[in-house]
């Protein structure tokens, strides 16, 4: 590939990871923060009521390990697909968003559709995504044998 085209490629697809980590962080930290909205969303969204601080603590804590894996590009497979399914999880559960998109902040959710897309793009492409952990780890074997 073009060396130019390759570095456009691999700065791209860092920016599409920063602008997610910027959102999912946000939710991460929300789990730490403000426990009690984290179980409103929960209940509202995803009909798990009774979320207590301590389970919202666990998953801000198993939210941030992957997060920090996908921002890093470590385990490309499992982080962008796990980072894809946990806001397509999101996205879909909010269909009744979607129905009456304006009434009241309805839609601010429509948001959600470009970062899905954008997510499915670091997916697909994520053996080009250069500027990783994994492929540093890819080039430094590659260079020892």
């Amino acid at each position: 590939m073009d060396t130019v085209l390759q570095h456009r490629l691999n700065l791209s697809l860092l920016l599409l990871r920063i602008g997610v980590v910027i959102v999912m962080g946000i939710w991460t930290i929300d789990k730490f923060v403000n426990p009690a909205h984290a179980s409103a969303v929960f209940a509202h969204f995803y009909h798990i009521s009774d979320l207590s601080v301590n389970t919202s603590y666990i998953l801000g804590v198993l939210q941030l390990a992957i997060v920090v894996c996908f921002l890093a590009g470590f385990m490309r497979t499992w982080s962008y697909g796990l980072v894809f399914l946990m806001h397509a999880g999101s996205t879909l559960s909010s269909y009744a968003r979607y129905i009456e998109p304006w009434e009241k902040t309805n839609l601010l959710f429509f948001a959600a559709w470009p970062m899905l897309a954008a997510l499915a793009v670091l997916f697909i492409l994520r053996e080009y995504d250069n500027w990783t952990i994994d492929a540093r780890r890819l080039q430094n074997s590659e260079a020892i044998s």
